[in-house]
């Protein structure tokens, strides 16, 4: 099928949720796509931080072609092998205890705060109803469902959908004062971003977590980091939070953890898990046998020798080279993240610089309309950064002359008038 006729069907059948890029790739091979006419993109936003190990990876290809172990589904009230083996590793990487397998990140975090309010209400005496609230953090986003999207901060996903599920508080970004004030005895939770992935690739500060975690082991509430976006190599360490060795009770992880297929996982410390028990909480497709397998492929690749470094080493080679870029295009206003997550947030608009990209051969993203957003699989190289800054440098020069001469003449303009 052309693109204008799978354009033409969705508009007749699908639901009107997505404003797509006029993009139909056909295959993948490393980190770039190529459409039908064999025209190559390199991608730099990889399936929204999903495509960790690019495309047509052969662990991952060799995991989903594994004749010997033809079974695609079964319950989750039988056995099979994988989910005990991802959920050891998960457990290793991050220092904890247990896991709850899902099929999403927005699932994970809806699990999440069930976890948080069950362990309240064990763990509480008086009034069983007392301590139930979540802080979340402003510039937010933890999923579209009514949980988690009460827990997200703009408005414009929010708004529609009012009212939510009660009982979340918003605490002033990266402001410690504020998150003291926040807590009080009803706090059950503090869920936060490490690094707020559709908010802008924007930080939190390790002053805020540190406050955070310490208010967290005071009032017995849970310490939940959700490193669904940033986490699982995307900062060159396994988590973004080890940054700072912080000791979460829990942990959120999706994305990039099977290879394209929907798995997310809460990593919890035992204490906490068990405030979950047989029945009181579950998913039918979470965790199955085709996705634990190539999770497995995943976190294999991830934990070779050497990968996370890299990760880490391309990572900065990119921020050095969006800073130069900066240095020269003042239009650039900042360049940050991490590892190879990472954002140039610009004074204008970024939907164009996003579209003329594409059309050059670039597959991108623009978030808070401003901010173009950075998440390419992780087995980028410098070379790949090369091609991509050569493609976006003149891109962003034509938009830095055109913003300075709409500027000159709204200044000629507005002297003319005085």
């Amino acid at each position: 099928m052309t693109l204008e006729e799978i354009q033409a069907l969705e508009r007749r059948f699908l639901m009107p949720t997505y404003d797509r890029l006029p993009f139909y790739p056909v295959r993948g091979d490393g980190c770039y796509l190529y459409d039908a006419s064999g025209k190559r993109y390199l991608d730099l936003f990889g399936g929204l931080a999903v495509n960790a190990l690019g495309y047509s990876h052969p662990r991952v290809r060799a995991a989903l072609r594994n004749d010997s172990e033809p079974l695609i589904h079964v319950s989750n009230l039988i056995y099979h092998p994988y989910q005990a083996l991802v959920a050891q590793k998960l457990a290793r990487w991050t220092g904890l205890d247990r896991v709850f397998f899902a099929n999403s990140g927005t699932e994970v975090t809806e699990g999440a705060i069930k976890l948080a309010r069950a362990y309240a209400r064990k763990h509480q005496s008086g009034n069983p109803f007392e301590r139930y609230e979540i802080l979340a953090v402003e510039n937010s986003f933890h999923g579209r469902t009514t949980g988690a999207l009460a827990a997200t901060w703009p408005e414009k996903y929010r708004a529609p959908f009012e009212p939510l599920l009660p009982g979340v508080r918003f605490v002033r970004l990266n402001d410690t004062a504020h998150l003291r004030q926040s807590f009080d005895s009803r706090v059950a939770a503090l869920l936060v971003e490490t690094i707020q992935g559709e908010g802008g690739v924007v930080p939190i500060s390790e002053e805020f977590l540190r406050t955070g975690q310490e208010l967290c082991r005071s009032h017995d509430a849970l310490f939940i980091l959700d490193e669904i976006q940033c986490g699982l190599g995307r900062t060159g360490r396994m988590f973004a939070y080890q940054r700072y060795e912080l000791k979460p009770d829990v942990v959120l992880v999706a994305k990039a953890l099977a290879g394209g297929l929907p798995l997310g996982a809460i990593v919890a410390r035992d204490e906490v898990a068990q405030a979950f028990s047989a029945g009181i909480h579950g998913t039918t497709f979470g965790g199955g046998p085709v996705q634990c397998r190539t999770a497995l492929a995943v976190l294999e690749a991830l934990e070779a020798p050497g990968f996370l470094e890299r990760v880490e080493q391309t990572g900065a080679y990119f921020r050095e080279q969006l800073q130069r870029l900066r240095s020269r295009l003042p239009i650039i206003r900042e360049a940050r993240g991490e590892g190879l997550m990472l954002a140039a947030e610009l004074a204008v608009p970024g939907k164009e610089v996003v579209q003329q990209a594409l059309e050059a051969g670039l597959v991108m993203n623009c978030t808070q309309e401003t901010v173009l957003r950075f998440l390419p699989p992780l087995i980028l190289e410098p070379h790949h950064v090369d091609e991509a800054i050569g493609i976006l440098e003149p891109i962003l020069t034509r938009l830095q002359a055109n913003s300075t001469n709409q500027a000159a003449k709204h200044f000629a303009s507005t002297e003319a008038h005085a």
